[in-house]
């Protein structure tokens, strides 16, 4: 957005209250308790003082009145109402009085509020409790405390359920479905009516499968797959008809648009619809029959797509596989359903490579799973790499969301598109990428940035060159930060990463709630009764700030995993690799578990002074010039791992040849060896 249109953006959507200018925006309470609000209109946050919160709490929407910034100073404001609250349950502990108590929470860098719990709402709760409490009525501006009722006792000892429920609870993801969204769900019926099966193509007979992890119970895709008498195939992409038993305006609905989408946790999933419908009704579970919204295509043996059909159907899968199965298959060339799971992939292979040429960034991905105990504590770490299995589901559930978003794109009413929930993707800014070009240049690669063609070209071949290299894992990871973020949005800018002009979400609708909405548009399109949905883009950004939140939920339960599983080994030392680096410090993240720790330039001090090069991505010593980059392999030893903070603190070791030459370095300066080796030993509680 332009600034001249940003400022009419501001006379638009701010206005008056009391003396200065109103705006709704987001609270966004810092570790240091200071909050700011931020208004997508406005060029800087808007600073709200810890008195001035007026019962917000962090990550809430709010209407702040503004008091006008004087003399260059940074503009003020105070909240005036909260609009929509992000978080309703808190953990805390019950403090009982005689006919009522409290729910205190810890103190915490973003204090939470104490809720008032009357004697009737405690559900069984005693004095010292560790409980979750729901609050029914915030009394805004009145000076008493929140009102609210116990909904669950804690397990004192179960340290490692509770730390994920806070976690849950912070990001806005309440732990229970409300009474009248279970009520909705019990009364759907599980036979399919013969009415609906005849309103719907039939897929029952031809071979249908399904590929998913081994612990998925939440089967939202399945692949079919026959030869027409032309010699094409018919490959039918076939997803879970979550709109027909989620319907507009129902509590079922409501709370899945408030959730937007499942959060998946180490230990856990916290689902955005009940899981009778998750894992049962919608589920595409072998043998039996599910309804489905299906993408159909007629393709040759080479992946060109012939033609396409959008509609509803009914399937029955013949098998469930998991990622494994196939990837086996793949490999051996044996196995159940062999030939159609090597046909799929021979096309997947096709439309990757298509895809790639095209100009998409082929960026490698690697996923950290968790060993578990029977009370979640992790045992062992996995690193597990995308494979050919995977990429076969990927590249048909990407050419569905592609031949969707296409088909809507082309509706017109009155001349206007319709409004639809596009998957975008923006191109990196030059802020971002000026810098990671010249960084890439030391290692070699150059980039041509004449056209965003040219920079995704560029970017596959710099990726394509520093495989296997030792400088593969930091392009990669500095490469991703330069691209900008997904989002949904009714502005189809096209999906500069997949390549794709059009694209959308319409694969996963038990765990997103965007796909919902898309089969509900698509739906009333191959209908011919389509309603214009004015608030479209509200829904878009809701998403896309859920999908965040949910996000930053999923790191910080992996970082307490890594500091939990990380602190079995304090005092031990690992190889690790440079993964950011900041004027305080470094980061490492170890080889062999991925798990990210500090490494404080404090801790270096007897070494050097070190001072951050920015645009060479380092740490750089001031009197030996020794320098610690972005990349760089070196050997850390775990100091300290703190669950609260989800933190873990490494220290910097020697290696072998690097004490080697440090000593001959401060031999020639006729310096001592003497703290050096300390430190080698780990006896140096200052390094």
């Amino acid at each position: 957005m332009g600034r001249d249109n940003k400022k009419k953006s501001k006379r638009q959507n701010g206005h008056k209250q009391g003396n200065g200018d109103t705006y709704k925006g987001r609270l966004d309470v810092t570790r240091s308790g200071m909050g700011f609000v931020i208004v997508e209109e406005l060029d800087d946050d808007i600073l709200i003082r810890p008195n001035d919160f007026n019962s917000a709490l962090h990550g809430d929407t709010v209407r702040v009145e503004v008091i006008p910034a004087r003399d260059g100073k940074r503009m003020q404001g105070a909240v005036v109402q909260v609009i929509e609250r992000k978080q309703s349950e808190f953990i805390g502990k019950l403090q009982v009085s005689k006919g009522f108590g409290f729910v205190v929470g810890g103190e915490g860098d973003r204090k939470t509020p104490d809720i008032f719990i009357p004697e009737s709402a405690f559900n069984g709760a005693t004095e010292g409790d560790r409980v979750v409490a729901r609050v029914k009525d915030w009394a805004t501006g009145t000076g008493k405390r929140p009102t609210g009722e116990i909904v669950t006792v804690l397990s004192p000892e179960d340290t490692n359920d509770i730390a994920m429920k806070e976690i849950l609870l912070e990001s806005g993801f309440p732990l229970e479905f409300p009474d009248d969204v279970l009520e909705e769900t019990a009364r759907i019926p599980d036979i399919i009516p013969q009415e609906e099966i005849e309103k719907r193509r039939d897929f029952r007979k031809i071979l249908t499968f399904t590929i998913d992890p081994v612990d998925a119970k939440d089967f939202d895709d399945a692949l079919s797959i026959r030869v027409l008498k032309n010699g094409n195939y018919e490959i039918g992409v076939h997803i879970a008809d979550v709109g027909h038993y989620v319907a507009p305006g129902t509590a079922l609905d409501e709370n899945a648009y408030s959730k937007a989408t499942s959060v998946y946790l180490p230990d856990r999933v916290n689902p955005m619809l009940p899981e009778h419908i998750s894992n049962v009704l919608c589920s595409l579970r072998p043998h039996e029959d599910k309804l489905t919204f299906s993408a159909v295509f007629e393709m040759t043996p080479k992946g060109k797509v012939e033609g396409y059909w959008l509609g509803k159907t009914i399937i029955h899968s013949d098998h469930r596989f998991t990622y494994e199965d196939v990837q086996e298959i793949i490999e051996t060339q044996e196995g159940h359903l062999r030939d159609e799971v090597l046909l799929l992939n021979s096309i997947a292979r096709r439309l990757r490579k298509k895809r790639f040429d095209a100009g998409a960034i082929n960026f490698s991905s690697q996923e950290v799973r968790f060993k578990l105990d029977e009370k979640g504590k992790p045992i062992g770490i996995v690193v597990k790499e995308s494979k050919e299995s995977h990429q076969l589901i990927e590249e048909f559930m990407l050419l569905a969301n592609k031949y969707v978003a296409e088909h809507v794109g082309k509706i017109k009413v009155n001349k206007k598109p319709v409004p639809f929930p596009y998957r975008v993707h923006d191109l990196p800014s030059e802020e971002k990428l000026l810098p990671f070009m010249a960084f890439a240049r030391k290692f070699g690669h150059k980039f041509d940035m004449s056209s965003p063609e040219k920079i995704a070209e560029s970017f596959n071949g710099m990726l394509q060159d520093a495989h296997g290299k030792p400088e593969q894992h930091v392009l990669e990871q500095l490469g991703i930060r330069t691209m900008a973020k997904a989002v949904y949005t009714t502005e189809n800018i096209g999906h500069y990463g997949l390549g794709f002009p059009d694209y959308c979400h319409f694969t996963s609708p038990i765990r997103r709630y965007p796909d919902i909405l898309v089969h509900r548009i698509l739906l009333s399109i191959l209908e011919n009764d389509i309603e214009i949905d004015k608030k479209m883009e509200e829904k878009c950004r809701h998403s896309s700030e859920r999908e965040r939140a949910a996000m930053e939920a999923e790191r910080a339960a992996n970082k307490y995993k890594q500091v939990e599983y990380m602190s079995d080994y304090m005092g031990e030392e690992f190889d690790g690799v440079i993964s950011g680096v900041s004027a305080f410090g470094f980061w490492v993240e170890t080889v062999d578990h991925k798990c990210e720790g500090m490494v404080s330039v404090t801790s270096l001090i007897d070494y050097d002074e070190f001072r951050l090069v920015q645009e060479d991505y380092s740490l750089v010593g001031q009197r030996s010039g020794r320098t610690f980059r972005m990349g760089d392999r070196v050997r850390i030893k775990v100091i300290a791992a703190n669950l609260d903070k989800r933190t873990l603190d490494y220290e910097w070791v020697m290696t072998p040849a690097e004490l080697e030459a440090e000593t001959a370095r401060k031999s020639k300066k006729g310096g001592s060896t003497k703290s050096a080796r300390r430190r080698k030993k780990g006896d140096d509680p200052d390094f």
